[in-house]
């Protein structure tokens, strides 16, 4: 490691291209890296000049380094030399291909042959997502994170900032990807183009162009960007000191797009990729003073369009999900092809209107032939504040990509850095079209057998990269990325080993290394693990030689962690984002920094010990348990969504407890995504984040949230605060009865009629379980946390599958609003909302695990879950060491499902009671899944509530119920 003169160090913009002065007792910062820890290392340019080399780190840090043009060559040779562990996999690199790789090379044989695609022919056929491809080209063509003037570049992608639901089917929702930002408005292109007809420039020295701003420079990224540092830092230097006037700020989004495709002559500036994953550069959390407006209007959040539900994670979500949308796949090329491609200068640039200052273009600067110290220091000056072309990566146009219909689903894939390193652990690679299993929660296939089984308790699953499953029991842990080997704890002696996953059989053991037991352990990379202990305290350990199966490893310890103040129960580490998350019997969890093994910060306090953690590894999103409460908390602290997951009012869902939880990763724009959870008690429940309309006057109304056994209700309530998860569910259930029925807005209440619209369940009943309407109130739509004032209706939002709680009066008492569209009914007012978001029951397994039935006849806690890489399954680890593998079922077709009865269990016809005989064929109903002979069951029906569009053999009694229900809802669509 070398320590260079602070003489030599520039800041990411120039002194003398910010009218700054050079404070040269300032003190410098010295990063130092070890070389194994070299991932990448690319050559870069810096003030489009090729000098400068940017090195990426094994730990996701990136230094942009630059240096005298003579000598940047032989920096970067020495770099590779002594870099052992480069990355040379396509699908794990920052560019997204081999080195040496031609972006633009064609399909050949021989290519194809070896494996060596270029990340245009991955994108092209599907193999990664829109996201990814406009990062790994941004990255081949110089642009950097480190550098504000050669930023990554993005695309406007809509221009539909106005309507309550955003239409991604409709080509008009989108801006012409085709034509530049300067070029979406034909009034104002047509003054660019006038400009270019009529140049004339005296000196000769600047040739025609249509725009002389660009549409990516440092003062654009920092002016998105103001609301979080470190770029409010960035933008206040750019400013000399103070913010710009409020009416110049960037504030709201439609105005934004206004401003670069149609209003401002001086703008035409593109997207950043914060607009495709972070939210937090929306919401002035800092609370900066940005200023007032002429109108008045005192500058915050930034203000979002109505589809947006106005909250910035759904913003980003719907606008990442319109970048993967088929017309954007099927319209990307063209504006490749004006950034990147062969029309970005030239005649071709010229004829598609998108030809810029010469000065954004590398090939026309050239500062050693420049003489004159004014001229150059005039060159770096504009260069730094008006932006840069990206490098020129094709000469010939762009291919299109091919039809979503063959290649869906995409690949999973994240935001900027992350998402190379979620290829590493083996979320990325080819798929196969179909449906996932989030996408059919509630029909999801049982296994006839167990997919696995182990001598003990499953604690940890995994797949390689051949899509091999590995599980191994409690207190053991498989170290990524290979799997071969793996950490375990628990024996009498206190130590934890490494063991080989091939034989089963120890090669390290480290004695004594906690004042307690090891309770809990979790391994993020080949050469990290972190484990909890009794004591409290959670404690790092380096992996030394566990790269290799036959190499020998051992542990050493590098920091022990000190905040909580019992136990440490359970503890999840993440590579892609850099944390650690302990959750303890205190409470609390604690968010620790992976890199630097710091405190980050503490979420909780929650209702009882902390019984699970885990951290979604394409959003960040934390997810806790505590006894049978889920919680979702964003990365940077704030709680997005909690739910009590017990089923209802029975006594012995008290003993519950949420003992395994997984995320679903897979296309993370995706709405339907679901967090599982596993309990003590075997049963896996699927739950969904949706957003619901909650009227402003029931803000004080508690949420229920409940289902049974027998049927899934969701009834979901403006939020209360969090009850003990151990309190008696029966005086709940009494209390939420009291509170509608004294509530003095809800006069009557008790007297008119509550009617529930059930969504899709994924179990029904038999012709017992029916009940009228208010007897399901009574019995399960307060089984949560209740209502304490203040009746509420709760209306579904698009493509949400929820409970629609509706109160039917004779007399309104809702006074007319301004805001909202929806009304309670005709004739009544409107009423003023707001979007909550909430946490959706989807559905259950309960087959072959769950205590609750008694046709299980061993029964287990589900004690470990995980995703299939295609997410065509779902992995079910139980405390008798079997794995089952739930699938995505044929229910339009044919197939299991689970509230179906196991056949072994019944002997006799549920209807007629006939015993079968070994010659009978037994025939499950598929609407309530017991058991009949074939004359009970010669009945067929639609199940809609199944998503079962095709008739299907039914029951008798369920086939009159269906067709009952058929024939209400005809009426009701006649009337």
């Amino acid at each position: 490691c070398c320590f260079v003169s602070f003489r030599l160090h520039d800041p990411i913009v120039p002194y003398i291209a910010s009218g700054a002065t050079r404070n040269r007792s300032q003190k410098r910062l010295c990063s130092k890296f070890a070389y194994e820890d070299i991932r990448e290392c690319h050559k870069r340019r810096y003030l489009l000049q090729p000098i400068a080399i940017e090195v990426f780190s094994s730990d996701g840090r990136n230094h942009l380094l630059a240096f005298p043009r003579k000598i940047r060559d032989k920096i970067y040779a020495k770099l590779l030399a002594c870099a052992k562990s480069l990355t040379d996999a396509g699908h794990q690199s920052v560019s997204g291909q081999k080195s040496g790789v031609d972006v633009e090379q064609g399909a050949g044989l021989l290519a194809v042959l070896m494996g060596e695609m270029s990340v245009t022919q991955r994108w092209v056929r599907g193999e990664i997502s829109n996201f990814q491809y406009l990062m790994h080209l941004n990255t081949l063509a110089g642009r950097s994170y480190n550098d504000l003037s050669q930023y990554p570049v993005f695309p406007w992608i809509l221009s539909d900032y106005d309507s309550e639901e955003l239409d991604l089917t409709n080509p008009n929702t989108f801006r012409d990807l085709s034509k530049p930002m300067g070029a979406q408005s034909p009034a104002r292109l047509e003054q660019f183009l006038k400009r270019f007809r009529e140049w004339d420039d005296p000196s000769g020295e600047t040739p025609p162009y249509m725009y002389g701003t660009h549409y990516s420079s440092a003062m654009i990224v920092v002016s998105y960007l103001v609301r979080v540092e470190p770029f409010t830092q960035q933008f206040l230097k750019l400013q000399g000191g103070h913010f710009d006037l409020a009416d110049r700020m960037f504030h709201s989004v439609k105005d934004a797009w206004l401003s670069a495709s149609r209003n401002n002559m001086a703008d035409v500036k593109e997207l950043v990729p914060e607009f495709f994953y972070l939210p937090n550069f929306l919401l002035n959390s800092n609370h900066f003073e940005l200023g007032v407006k002429q109108s008045g209007l005192r500058l915050g959040d930034v203000i979002l369009p109505p589809w947006a539900k106005g909250d910035a994670r759904e913003f980003v979500r719907l606008h990442r999900q319109a970048l993967e949308s088929d017309y954007v796949s099927a319209h990307l090329n063209q504006w490749i092809d004006l950034i990147f491609g062969y029309r970005q200068q030239g005649q071709a640039a010229v004829d598609a209107f998108n030809l810029f200052h010469h000065l954004f273009y590398e090939a026309n600067v050239n500062f050693e032939a420049i003489e004159d110290p004014l001229t150059k220091n005039a060159t770096i000056g504009f260069i730094n504040n008006f932006g840069q072309i990206p490098s020129q990566l094709f000469k010939k146009p762009h291919p299109v990509k091919r039809s979503l219909k063959s290649t869906l689903p995409l690949q999973h894939s994240i935001s900027s850095n992350a998402a190379c390193a979620v290829a590493q652990q083996g979320v990325e690679g080819p798929t196969a079209a179909g449906p996932l299993f989030y996408h059919v929660a509630e029909n999801l296939k049982p296994p006839l057998q167990p997919l696995r089984e182990l001598k003990q308790a499953v604690g940890h699953m995994a797949q390689n990269d051949k899509g091999a499953l590995l599980a191994v029991e409690q207190n053991k842990v498989l170290v990524p990325p290979q799997f071969h080997r793996y950490l375990a704890w628990g024996f009498p002696d206190n130590s934890i080993r490494l063991g080989s996953s091939d034989f089963d059989k120890s090669v390290c053991i480290h004695e004594s290394p906690h004042w307690g037991d090891v309770i809990c352990a979790s391994c993020p990379n080949a050469h990290t693990a972190v484990t909890g202990s009794t004591c409290s305290v959670v404690c790092v350990w380096e992996i030394v030689g566990a790269a290799s199966r036959n190499q020998p490893a051992h542990l050493e310890l590098r920091k022990r962690l000190y905040g909580h103040t019992e136990p440490v129960s359970c503890i999840y580490a993440s590579t892609n984002f850099g944390v650690i998350v302990s959750g303890s019997r205190d409470r609390t969890c604690i968010v620790w920094d992976l890199s630097k093994l710091s405190f980050i910060r503490q979420l909780g306090p929650h209702a009882g010990p902390v019984s699970a953690v885990s951290v979604n590894e394409a959003t960040g999103v934390i997810a806790s348990c505590s006894g049978t409460h889920l919680h979702l908390w964003s990365f940077d602290g704030q709680k997005l969504a909690w739910v009590n997951t017990a089923d209802s009012c029975k006594k012995s869902d008290m003993n519950e407890i949420i003992i395994a939880i997984t995320f679903s990763l897979l296309n993370e724009w995706d709405s339907q995504h679901v967090v599982a959870v596993g309990t003590n008690t075997g049963i896996v429940k699927l739950w969904t984040v949706k957003f619901v309309k909650v009227f402003d006057d029931c803000s004080h109304v508690g949420r229920i949230s409940s289902k049974s056994s027998s049927r899934s209700y969701c009834a979901l309530f403006a939020a209360e605060p969090e009850r003990d998860s151990h309190c008696d569910m029966d005086h709940v259930a009494v209390e939420a009865v009291n509170a509608f029925s004294n509530n003095d807005h809800c006069d009557g209440l008790t007297n008119d009629k509550v009617s529930f619209t059930l969504g899709n369940s994924n179990s029904h009943s038999s012709e017992d379980d029916e009940q009228d309407s208010d007897a399901a109130f009574v019995d399960e739509g307060v089984s949560k946390v209740l209502p304490t004032s203040s009746c509420a209706e709760v209306v579904q939002s698009r493509n949400s599958e929820m409970v629609d709680i509706r109160r039917h009066s004779s007399e309104s008492t809702m006074q007319k609003s301004s805001e909202g569209a929806n009304c309670c009914g005709d004739g009544e007012p409107q009423r003023k909302f707001h979007w909550e978001r909430q946490l959706v029951f989807r559905g259950k397994l309960t087959m072959h695990t769950a205590f609750e039935r008694k046709d299980n006849p061993t029964p287990a806690a589900v004690t470990a879950l995980m995703p299939s890489k295609d997410h065509k399954a779902l992995y079910v680890g139980d405390g008798r060491g079997r794995v089952w593998m739930w699938t995505v079922g044929d229910g339009h077709i044919g197939g299991r499902a689970d509230h179906w009865v196991q056949d072994p269990s019944r002997n006799l016809c549920s209807n007629c009671h006939q015993k079968f005989t070994l010659t009978d064929r037994r025939h499950h109903c598929r609407n309530c899944g017991q058991l009949f002979c074939s004359r009970c069951s010669r009945f067929e029906s639609e199940i809609r509530h199944l998503r079962i569009r095709r008739p299907v053999r039914v029951c008798q009694s369920c086939h009159a119920r269906l067709k009952a229900t058929d024939d209400s809802q005809s009426s009701n669509h006649a009337s």
